[in-house]
């Protein structure tokens, strides 16, 4: 009977829904920008899975309604950008030339970092997609070969690692331009990153939800040729 509770639909959608609210107290309340609610909520919902021995499989299944709406999320990131597209067209050239880059760099070093710590080709394939949503990061690495766990692991700690660090990076390396900081978090850490981008600022959160669209583009399109270059 508890089991059929805590494992239906509701309770689930509940529980996800409330670990992130409650990372978001925790955080207002300490005041530590570091602690990404989602470095709350992830292990919470982990412990609660493990504890109740409730397939993660079925727990994603009961969260579609959440995964849904990530779309309509994303899409409504487009009021942003209209309202910043006199700045944006102004800076097109530089965003554009940081998406560039960005994918260049983001294949690049994975490549060099997995072989020279000795790891296998499958870890090159799964993480060379790290700085894109993960959609298109399953997209760009199944062809590649790569393993989709791998993919959604490397995405997620990409992800929080810039949501968490990245504005603390940016400021130690005096980066304070709106615009600059849009484009290094949308280009690196996608959706994670363009949220925390959203709290640092309006145009911050627009530049950053249109890299992040970009990133996905370009890493498609460049990612193949890269890994075909660098493995020649």
């Amino acid at each position: 009977m508890i089991y059929d509770i805590i494992s239906s639909v509701p309770f689930l959608i509940s529980l996800t829904l409330g670990a992130y609210i409650l990372g978001v107290w925790v955080r207002t309340k300490s005041k530590i920008s570091m602690l990404n609610p989602m470095l709350i909520a992830i292990p919470i919902i982990i412990s609660f899975l493990l504890l109740s021995d409730i397939p993660p499989q079925h727990y994603i299944q009961s969260n579609r309604l959440i995964t849904f709406m990530l779309g309509p999320c994303v899409v409504a990131l487009g009021l942003t950008l209209y309202d910043h597209r006199t700045m944006i067209a102004t800076h097109a050239v530089s965003i554009l030339t940081a998406v560039v880059v960005g994918s260049v760099v983001g294949v690049v070093s994975v490549v060099f970092m997995c072989r020279w710590l000795d790891m296998d080709e499958i870890f090159v394939s799964s993480m060379s997609a790290k700085s894109v949503t993960l959609p298109i990061a399953l997209d760009v690495s199944h062809p590649l070969g790569g393993n989709a766990a791998i993919t959604a692991v490397s995405v997620a700690v990409c992800g929080l690692f810039g949501g968490v660090c990245g504005p603390m990076i940016l400021r130690w390396l005096g980066i304070r331009n709106p615009v600059a900081v849009g484009a290094a978090m949308g280009s690196a850490s996608h959706g994670i990153g363009t949220a925390r981008a959203l709290e640092e600022g309006a145009v911050q959160g627009a530049v950053s939800g249109l890299c992040m669209g970009l990133m996905g583009v370009a890493t498609a399109a460049l990612a193949p040729l890269l890994m075909q270059w660098l493995s020649l």
